[in-house]
């Protein structure tokens, strides 16, 4: 009730109207037996007596059955159309409120929720949770039919009524035993449509690794089960549901007949007389079917309750960031002074899978840190007093082995998460003081997984901006896109496919790239964001934003994580990091002379730089043998780099 309570209360007008209408029709229900009975004993019986009609009469019985048909037919338009428009008026609502609370909660929140639960949250549960919303106005209309049923029945004669009605607490005490029974096993198959969602957004996900690996087999297998799971708990449904709507049907038809038996006594007896009796009969058998829509909304009830928990389990989930009243300039100023003071950071855990997942990492410092046995696991702190700080217009590379915490690092910069203590200062203002789109004007992260959407190369740098094609050329050349951005057939109406199949690793990473510069930020951010891009390239593109920040024309503080020497050399400075800590910083030849572990960090980097690059070339001389050449600037396997992320 609560549930369908806050339905009513959001669409009170459209509700009054489909009830409005529901009213008609049960009233035009009730009408109809009265106008049978009246034809019956007015206009049927004398012709059968006499043998003879007028057509007055006739016609008076036609005009009265045909307006009461008019009537009803128009109360079920109304009652169908005012309760479809309100149950997706409420399913469209909560749609956007959950895709709004999903924008507005911390990547932490998303960390800890498989993706496959929220798309189930914002849609199959949606869905549920408003599904007895278009019965509900006919059920309520019945119930009207019923009071005023019931008084006409009463008022014709007591007896039949008191017979009539014995099969109302059965069909109660039948609802009660159907919630019993349906509620666990829907509430079963509710989460198991969750499970399927969740496994098969995994298998399309990994779709490369899938195939890869010729794990085709085991995926399909891992659905298989999931989905005969869905199967046998919706069955499961299916029978309960089979074995309430017979009986419930049965119901209403047996008391006609209780209502027949006993009202042909009656008619024997002289206390009623036969339009009576073909009154109340008739009443009963129109009310047999409008009765089954209470257990309709009855039947929509459990899904309904277990599908509003969860949508609410959504709208009710706290974390989200906390804004300021500060402001920063926007893009296209000057560059940003950084500075990190004593950060220390933890993922958060948590205890049970889809509701309370627990919190996995991102990028390199990711990982499964659940306990055994499912629950709440001691939250291991990734970094631990990580301070350091910039000048505007510098380039810092932060350098580490795996796990060092440097993809933590980044998402603290552009404010994904919070720090759980210390804070992170762009010109001096603590990030969790700026007010509500203010980083994101001000700073922007290149990841290490580049994603594109299925739009062409203009959507994909702007995602909405409203900028002139000149700026969007302008991002590319620094990104050093344009030249086959040019190529394509379109240029940048071209499609690049979902995900950006249609271009090699490279290709997509540079316009990530070009994403982000298009909107020129004070700070760029970029998380070994040009690992598929040839070194060379990938000079000119760190040197093409230095000399922007030199000639004035727009220019950011660069923030890189680095593997390869080449990169980490054009850095103004270097941030080594071990254990989430900063061990060092400096020069990268600094470093090299005092630092023993960033030395032979770097070194193993460039043998293995070097390693790929031999196999690199031993492949495009073999594609240039076959006829079927890849660029020059692209690794073969495009921003997976295998044979490297091993090395490494």
């Amino acid at each position: 009730m609560r549930v369908l309570g806050v339905a009513i209360r959001a669409e009170p007008r459209v509700f009054a109207l489909s009830v409005i209408a529901s009213g008609v029709y049960a009233a035009m229900t009730v009408g109809t037996a009265q106008v049978l009975g009246w034809a019956t004993e007015e206009v049927m019986l004398p012709a059968f007596r006499s043998g003879d009609t007028t057509a007055g009469a006739l016609a008076a019985a036609a005009v009265a059955i045909m307006a009461v048909a008019l009537f009803k037919a128009l109360g079920v338009a109304g009652r169908r159309f005012f309760a479809g428009l309100m149950q997706y008026r409420m399913q469209a609502r909560y749609r956007r409120a959950v895709t709004r609370q999903y924008l507005r909660l911390p990547l932490a929140w998303h960390h800890r929720h498989p993706t496959g639960q929220l798309l189930s949250n914002a849609n199959a549960d949606v869905e549920a949770a408003w599904a007895p919303i278009a019965p509900l106005p006919m059920a309520v209309g019945v119930v009207f039919m019923l009071v005023i049923a019931a008084v006409s029945i009463v008022l014709t004669d007591v007896t039949v009524a008191i017979v009539g009605f014995l099969v109302f607490p059965a069909i109660a005490l039948l609802n009660v035993l159907y919630q019993r029974r349906l509620a666990p096993v829907a509430t079963r198959a509710q989460q198991l449509r969750a499970e399927v969602s969740e496994v098969a957004h995994e298998s399309f996900e990994g779709g490369l690794v899938v195939k890869t690996l010729g794990r085709e087999r085991s995926e399909t297998e891992r659905f298989a089960a999931a989905a005969d799971a869905l199967r046998d708990a919706n069955i499961a449904v299916g029978r309960v549901r089979g074995l309430f709507d017979p009986v419930l049907e049965a119901l209403p038809n047996l008391g006609v007949l209780a209502v027949l038996l006993v009202g042909s006594a009656r008619l024997d007896a002289g206390a009623m007389t036969a339009g009576d009796l073909v009154h109340v009969a008739y009443l009963f058998t129109l009310l047999a079917w409008p009765i089954r829509a209470l257990g309709w909304v009855l039947a929509e009830v459990p899904r309904s309750v277990v599908g509003w928990r969860r949508v609410r389990g959504v709208l009710d989930a706290g974390g989200s960031l906390p804004y300021g009243e500060d402001g920063l300039d926007g893009g296209g100023g000057k560059a940003a002074a950084l500075e990190v003071r004593e950060v220390r950071f933890a993922y958060e855990t948590a205890g049970e899978r889809g509701e309370d997942l627990q919190e996995g990492g991102h990028g390199e410092d990711g990982g499964d840190r659940e306990g055994a046995d499912g629950g709440r696991a001691p939250a291991p702190t990734v970094l631990h007093d990580v301070s350091f700080a910039t000048e505007p217009g510098r380039t810092v590379a932060v350098v580490g082995p795996t796990g060092s915490g440097k993809s933590t690092l980044t998402s603290l910069l552009v404010r994904l998460v919070d720090p759980a203590d210390g804070s992170v200062l762009l010109d001096g203002v603590d990030a969790r003081d700026v007010r509500r789109g203010g980083i994101a004007a001000t700073a922007a992260l290149v990841p290490q997984q580049t994603f594109l959407f299925d739009d062409d190369v203009r959507g994909n740098v702007t995602l909405g901006l409203d900028v002139p094609d000149e700026r969007v050329w302008e991002a590319l050349r620094l990104a050093q896109a344009d030249g086959f951005v040019a190529a394509l057939p379109g240029g940048l109406d071209t499609r690049v496919g979902e995900r950006g199949a249609t271009l090699s690793g490279g290709q997509r990473q540079r316009l990530a790239l070009a994403r982000a510069l298009v909107r020129r930020p004070r700070l760029l951010v970029l998380d070994d964001a040009t690992s598929s891009v040839d070194p060379q390239v990938e000079a000119r593109i760190l040197q093409g934003i230095r000399d922007a920040q030199e000639s004035g024309e727009g220019g950011a503080t660069v923030v890189v994580v680095a593997y390869r020497k080449a990169t980490i050399a054009l850095a103004d400075e270097v941030v080594y990091m071990e254990h989430g800590r900063v061990i060092d910083r400096g020069s990268h030849a600094e470093l090299l002379d005092r630092s023993e572990g960033y030395r032979n960090l770097v070194n193993a980097y460039e043998r293995a730089e070097a390693e790929q690059e031999a196999l690199d070339a031993e492949a495009e001389a073999q594609a240039q043998a076959g006829g079927a050449g890849a660029g020059t600037d692209e690794r073969p396997g495009g921003e997976e780099g295998e044979e490297v992320e091993a090395l490494r």
